[in-house]
């Protein structure tokens, strides 16, 4: 839906996804992956959506800005090695 560039110059995009669950309501959520590689996901789960329609409408329009926020608290939650 979106790409953004992150601080070492690599291509992430922000999309949702949905969850598989019962719950009719709140089923789509925001993900950052990097481009080309679903598998290596950040996902930001408390950020929800009904449908992918107001999913996709919520991401392009999203400034920059907060685009940038949310990706960064995403990052923020992985877990440290070490």
């Amino acid at each position: 839906m979106r790409t953004l560039v992150d601080n070492e110059g690599r291509e992430w995009r922000a999309t949702a996804w949905e969850e598989e669950t019962t719950r009719h309501h709140g089923r789509w959520y925001l993900v950052f992956h990097p481009e080309g590689d679903e598998e290596t996901a950040l996902p930001i789960e408390d950020l929800r959506w009904q449908n992918r329609e107001t999913a996709e409408r919520t991401i392009t329009t999203m400034s920059e800005a907060e685009l940038l926020r949310r990706f960064r608290l995403a990052r923020a939650r992985l877990p440290r090695a070490g």
